[in-house]
This record gives structure tokens, C-alpha cells and sequence, in this order.
């Protein structure tokens, strides 16, 4: 059974900083391409970075040079570090994997909240 856990998210204040991480169990993590999305209150959910099995990042155009998504292949870990965070930033953040092969094979964590003060 694959599960996506997702940790690091919670109440920070305008400007500063957290850390989201998912450890994804049940698959061969090396294999996957992994992202983070975000769903807001009344929104549709969005991609906000994303990292190929290759190391390769794309980044949401409102994240670009305030987040930072990478991985560790041997802890199977991929990481969010969010910084200048502001309130629009504000919330649920939700781990993605996928990888393609006859069909796409796609999982995604029960998602982390991410709340910012203004």
C-alpha cells in the first residue's frame, strides 16, 4: 500500500519560513517524480514545484526564488523549504508522485496546512 506522509507544515508570520517534507512508503522513490501542490479555501488545487526523478525542478511563477523543492534519494524524502512566506501563501499543501509507465501511477498525501499572519 503507498502512503504519501507529509510533515513540516503549520502557523508562521509573514516573512518567515517553514520546511515541508514527504516521506512516501510503498514505492521506489527514486523512480518518481515528485511535487508539491496547494489548495486554498473557495480555490483550485495548484502545482506549486515539482522535481523529477532526475533532479530537474519547475517552479509556479508565484514561488519563483521564495521556495525551494528538493530530494534525498536515500532518506526518500522530498523537501519544500518555503521562505518569505506571506498570507496568500496560506493553505493545505498536498505531496504528489507520479511516474509513467503503461498508465500513469499517481499518489498524493493527505496534505499539510500551512497558515500565514499577517
Amino acid at each position: 500500500q503507498v502512503q504519501l506522509v507529509e510533515s513540516g507544515g503549520g502557523l508562521v508570520q509573514s516573512g518567515g519560513s517553514l520546511r515541508l517534507s514527504c516521506a512516501p512508503s510503498g514505492i521506489i522513490f527514486s523512480l518518481y517524480d515528485m511535487g508539491w501542490y496547494r489548495q486554498a479555501p473557495g480555490k483550485q488545487r495548484e502545482l506549486v514545484a515539482a522535481i523529477t526523478h532526475g533532479g530537474s525542478t519547475n517552479y509556479a511563477d508565484f514561488v519563483k526564488g521564495r521556495f525551494t523543492i528538493s530530494r534525498d534519494n536515500a532518506k526518500s524524502t522530498v523537501y519544500l523549504q518555503m521562505n518569505s512566506l506571506k498570507p496568500e501563501d496560506t493553505a493545505v499543501y498536498y505531496c504528489n508522485s507520479r511516474r509513467l509507465l503503461l498508465t500513469m501511477l499517481e499518489y498524493w498525501g493527505q496534505g499539510t496546512q500551512v497558515t500565514v499572519s499577517s
